[in-house]
């Protein structure tokens, strides 16, 4: 007769499969590469080293890692940090259901145990404590403990750890330790270039090369208004959500104000400036 450890882990190795399968990128992702970083993702890949994506919200980091898993041929398990995540929530915990009580795996310890790649966006938004859990998988040692099971995770060769944060936002409270940082391999992303940005946003948002370069800039021109106070300049992201409105038979300035516009700021001045952008670019 199996113990109740045999059975759960049984059961455990089966949810982990069916979870983990979900995660494969079946269909190649649109990705114009920048500068190399595929080159130097599949190259960290081969030597098992860890990425750090750094680099403006909506500039690609995901869409990066999204090709990467399809280049790469393994599953792909995503965590948007936050100020809550614990360590519980990125390695697993026990459930009661019942009068049994059974162990989860949580998304980090799935991707260890199927070799897959485990991606922790905006690193920096997750409780220190928390973070701590990932150093021994970012060195050499390549291990998981699982302290509430005494277990110790080995990672196996195909597994692959990558993280991200907005350098923009961080802050003394909001930043990676020196002791995190240089575990990774580092990646500065970046808005594109104008002409491959327009390819972009005419191929994801699937609207005409002219209407495309329009819009590229007018997020050019917000971008350049960072230094009067605007937090962050329109992304690529946004730039392609507006393309798709006006594809959808929203008027093209109404597409670029709720689209755009409205988010990026509340601020009264503000808004007045980039509509008044609207008005000229269109």
């Amino acid at each position: 007769m199996k113990s109740f450890y045999d059975t759960s882990r049984i059961e455990q190795m089966v949810f982990t499969q069916q979870s983990v399968e979900e995660h494969i990128i079946r269909r190649e992702p649109f990705y114009l590469p920048v500068a190399g970083e595929v080159e130097i993702g599949l190259a960290a890949y081969g030597k098992r080293l860890p990425l750090l994506l750094k680099g403006p919200t909506g500039c690609g980091k995901t869409r990066f890692m999204q090709y990467l898993a399809w280049r790469l041929k393994r599953p792909l398990i995503t965590v948007s940090c936050h100020d809550d995540l614990s360590t519980s929530d990125l390695v697993g915990r026990y459930l009661i259901k019942g009068d049994e009580t059974f162990w989860v795996d949580g998304p980090l310890t799935r991707a260890v145990r199927a070799g897959g790649i485990c991606y922790l966006d905006e690193i920096v938004e997750a409780r220190k404590d928390t973070t701590v859990v990932i150093h021994p998988l970012a060195d050499d040692r390549r291990e998981l403990p699982i302290e509430k099971r005494g277990e110790l995770l080995t990672a196996p060769e195909e597994f692959m750890l990558a993280v991200s944060y907005n350098p923009g936002y961080q802050s003394i409270l909001k930043d990676l330790k020196p002791s995190t940082r240089q575990r990774f391999v580092s990646l500065a992303f970046s808005y594109p270039d104008e002409q491959r940005e327009t390819l972009i946003v005419a191929a994801e948002a699937g609207v005409e090369a002219d209407l495309a370069s329009r819009l590229v800039r007018l997020g050019r021109m917000s971008r350049g208004l960072k230094e009067s106070g605007l937090a962050e300049g329109a992304s690529t992201r946004l730039l392609i959500q507006a393309g798709m409105l006006f594809r959808s038979g929203i008027d093209i300035k109404r597409s670029c104000t709720v689209g755009i516009v409205e988010s990026l700021t509340d601020d009264p001045d503000m808004l007045a400036a980039l509509e008044e952008m609207v008005e000229a670019v269109f």
